[in-house]
């Protein structure tokens, strides 16, 4: 083990370099992943006919496929029909696919978690239902899913390391890298990797539990 020629200065750089990469990947697929899920989630709480069916056949069929195996069709089967990406692309398409589908039932779990007294309360004032939907429904169940999204999000921000095997540069492509040059650099490099991912998931988690006690 080779801790003072695993952890220079370039390679330390190096890995925070792909680290970034993760981040950026993390943070495009959480935003792109919410806004989709929301829009999923209410559609299915809404119980719109045809729509609402067919979304749901649609997300529990990535819901229970492997991520790994949407990165390999994002990347590798596309690409056969005409749908070209960069690396980059492909890996924020495939964990906004997957993590959609995961949020989708976060959301409508915490809409269907509002109290049928609070919309016909909403009803009984004179809203119709789109308003008591927006004004009443959402609000409170959006509350009511922070704790659980923030969850998927730590898993989303962990599984973008899975994106190594299209070699996206994140932390774990540039780890191995490094590794690649001496065997002796292995075990102190990948302490290092597992110290940064435990940062920022222990405080997204510390997060978690912080918005859980407000909402409780």
């Amino acid at each position: 083990m080779d801790i003072a020629g695993a952890l220079t200065a370039d390679h330390i750089k190096f890995l925070f370099k792909g680290f970034l990469v993760t981040l950026e990947v993390a943070a495009i697929a959480i935003v792109l992943s919410f806004i989709i899920a929301v829009v999923i989630g209410t559609i299915r709480y809404m119980k719109i006919p045809v729509l609402s069916q067919i979304l749901g056949a649609i997300v529990e069929i990535i819901r229970n496929l492997p991520l790994l195996l949407i990165i390999f069709f994002t990347f590798f089967a596309l690409p056969e029909v005409g749908i070209q990406m960069t690396i980059m692309g492909a890996a924020i398409t495939a964990l906004t696919v997957f993590e959609a589908a995961m949020i989708s039932e976060i959301v409508r779990s915490g809409l269907n978690s509002v109290e049928k007294g609070q919309i016909e309360a909403g009803r009984s004032s004179g809203l119709n239902y789109i308003q008591t939907l927006w004004h009443i429904v959402l609000p409170q169940g959006l509350r009511r899913m922070v704790p659980p999204m923030v969850s998927q999000f730590i898993s989303l921000l962990k599984d973008t390391s899975l994106a190594v095997v299209i070699a996206l540069p994140e932390l774990m492509h540039n780890a191995q890298v490094i590794n690649a040059q001496n065997v002796n650099y292995i075990i102190p490099v990948f302490v290092f990797v597992a110290l940064m991912y435990w940062i920022v998931n222990f405080t997204l988690s510390k997060v978690a539990k912080r918005l859980e006690l407000k909402v409780t």
